[in-house]
């Protein structure tokens, strides 16, 4: 298992934590980060492009004239497509682009963003991330103070909610619950800062997803692959 220092607000060393080689060390896989990544980009988008067909458009639904004798082509009404101001065909529609990998994907990309960032000397692991008040001065301060001179994804638990009020307003900085730890962000930010409380839900989360999938049934676990 791999052993970090764990640091204080401060970035004095307060002692050692020991990560599991099942989530923090694992070779990372860039394969699905494309995977997961392109569609959790895809899961974003609006998808409201929309444009009207023949039957939206004003305009008289009279036949423009009689089909036969007059030597010209034959027309319906003004609605039609090759007309100006008529309906458009086979134009976009409202859609959704959203899909969701298999579960044994998104959590190996997780678990493979999370080695990357310790292999890559850019994780940083607090004894706990306890703000006196909301202030985002105080907390870019903090920042400094803990060598973080760029973006960073910041975990705690939840109801910590003097942190994240002081981070809601920070350019390049996110403040993310160990529920909410995703690969877009990790891979977005240079750093990750994590609470020994934060480090304690991943694995917990993580661990319980690789439970979920060891637990089922050969035929059942092939189908969700």
């Amino acid at each position: 298992m791999p052993k970090v220092k764990v640091y204080d607000l401060d970035r004095n060393d307060v002692g050692e934590l020991e990560l599991s080689d099942q989530i923090f060390d694992v070779k990372v896989n860039e394969a699905l980060f494309y995977d997961v990544l392109k569609a959790q980009l895809a899961s974003r988008r609006s998808g409201s492009a929309k444009v009207k067909n023949r039957a939206e458009v004003r305009g008289s639904s009279r036949k423009v004239y009689r089909q036969k004798g007059t030597g010209n082509a034959r027309h319906g009404n003004i609605r039609a497509p090759i007309y100006v101001g008529g309906g458009q065909a086979h134009g976009p529609k409202p859609r959704s682009y959203a899909y969701r990998p298999p579960r044994k994907m998104r959590a190996g990309a997780l678990r493979s963003a999370l080695s990357m960032k310790l292999k890559e000397g850019r994780l940083l692991i607090l004894d706990a991330f306890e703000m006196p008040e909301i202030k985002t001065r105080k907390l870019e301060r903090v920042l400094e103070t803990l060598e973080v001179d760029s973006g960073a994804v910041i975990v705690d638990a939840v109801d910590n909610q003097t942190l994240r009020l002081s981070a809601r307003n920070m350019n390049g900085h996110l403040f993310l619950p160990p529920e909410g730890v995703n690969l877009y962000d990790l891979l977005r930010h240079e750093h990750l800062i994590l609470t020994k409380k934060a480090v304690a839900a991943l694995e917990q989360r993580l661990q319980q997803s690789s439970a979920r999938l060891s637990s089922k049934a050969p035929h059942d676990v092939a189908q969700a692959e």
